[in-house]
């Protein structure tokens, strides 16, 4: 049983985490156009009212299974809020907040050209599907939980708060949805300019706030343990990922920017999720500054590869997810390859990080594709330009006195 501190931390971690939904929402809002900075703000709010109710009807439900070779849990079983008891109230309350900003964060790689309602469809389908069952396998009982212990291990897949089941899985999802849409109007390098840059600050500021909650948040379970060693990784990864991506912005473009400095925290922050409990403070400091500076350098591979990529979900998340879980392989403490002479867990992170990005591009592109061929997913070019909040939503993000 669960008593007041931990209760009082567990509502405080996921009212933090609920937060950061409206900080991607400020985040991604300020990189777009002037014209459709309400249509992006929106599909964040718009994964907070349809992924909460969900979760409650029946994801929560699918996000454990009894048996590692479940797909999931049964989304058909006890209504899971029926419980009287504070713990399944309180786990089904922080999941939801995991399960809304994962769907929020793909919907950065389509700014600008989406309808909203596609949108929603997209967000509920790829919920069901793909996040659901994938928070079962890495966190509820699944087989990525308990692959180590089912090789004869005593040691198994390092994902504290999300590498896989978060940014991975939403990285993967973007790559498709981009892939799907096509290339925005006029796509090219300098071609889309950040219309608020104070307003990507603000949505970095809540997002890294936020943060605290989202790792150190499950401590609850642990009885706060190592809530320290997570909370000074989730401080150190991200302040040196803002400096290792200003560094490499100061050497290829001349000069260091503020969209740099809160991407640079972005992805620190994206890294140290799934390793927050299993590294030395000097090794977070060195995670945040690689993924800084890797970050920086992938995101121009939407330029290279020819994929429109609006606001770097695929350069941030996935590959900030799949640094910082594949870094547990080399660096966990006690079985890193480098720190325990244990080759098997990166084997372990590498078939988890896999499975999981290969699992959501799949179910993503056909989802997307499906709906792109029935309700239509892109709005119209001429729409496009004239910029799509009047169109899809009937207001202004700016109305100015025309006196």
């Amino acid at each position: 049983m669960m008593d007041a501190s931990e209760i009082s931390w567990a509502v405080t971690a996921s009212a933090l985490v609920l937060l950061m939904t409206p900080g991607v929402a400020f985040f991604y809002g300020g990189l777009v156009k002037v014209k459709s900075v309400l249509s992006m703000m929106m599909m964040s709010f718009g994964a907070l009212g349809l992924i909460s109710v969900l979760w409650i009807l029946y994801g929560f439900n699918m996000s454990s299974v009894d048996t590692p070779g479940q797909f999931s849990g049964n989304p058909f079983s006890d209504f899971a809020l029926d419980s009287a008891d504070n713990g399944t109230l309180i786990g089904a309350l922080f999941g939801a907040t995991f399960a809304i900003i994962t769907v929020a964060l793909v919907s950065g790689a389509i700014a600008d050209r989406a309808k909203f309602g596609a949108w929603l469809a997209f967000a509920g389908l790829w919920a069901t599907f793909v996040y659901f069952p994938v928070a079962a396998w890495v966190w509820g009982g699944g087989w990525i939980m308990n692959l180590g212990y089912a090789l004869g291990l005593d040691y198994t897949v390092i994902d504290y708060a999300g590498g896989t089941a978060v940014h991975i899985n939403a990285g993967a999802a973007a790559l498709a949805l981009a892939i799907v849409l096509g290339k925005r109007v006029g796509f090219g390098k300098g071609a889309h300019k950040p219309h608020n840059v104070p307003l990507v600050l603000l949505g970095a500021a809540i997002l890294w706030f936020g943060w605290f909650g989202f790792n150190v948040g499950a401590e609850y379970l642990n009885g706060m343990a190592n809530a320290g060693l997570i909370a000074v990784n989730t401080l150190g990864a991200t302040g040196a990922a803002i400096l290792g991506w200003l560094v490499v912005e100061r050497v290829k473009e001349g000069k260091p920017t503020a969209v740099g400095a809160s991407s640079g925290a972005v992805a620190g922050l994206v890294a140290i999720t799934p390793s927050c409990a299993n590294l030395t403070p000097g090794l977070g400091l060195l995670l945040g500054l690689i993924a800084g500076a890797v970050c920086a350098l992938a995101v121009e591979l939407k330029f290279k590869l020819g994929f429109d990529d609006s606001l770097d979900v695929v350069g941030i998340h996935m590959i900030g997810g799949l640094l910082g879980t594949i870094y547990l392989g080399f660096f966990a403490t006690g079985t890193g390859l480098f720190v325990g002479g244990n080759a098997m867990q990166l084997v372990l992170q590498l078939i988890a990080s896999l499975a999981v990005l290969v699992y959501s591009f799949v179910i993503a592109l056909a989802i997307g594709w499906m709906i792109s061929r029935t309700m239509g997913f892109r709005v119209k070019s001429d729409e496009e330009l004239a910029g799509i909040d009047t169109v899809v939503h009937g207001e202004n993000g700016y109305v100015l006195d025309p006196v």
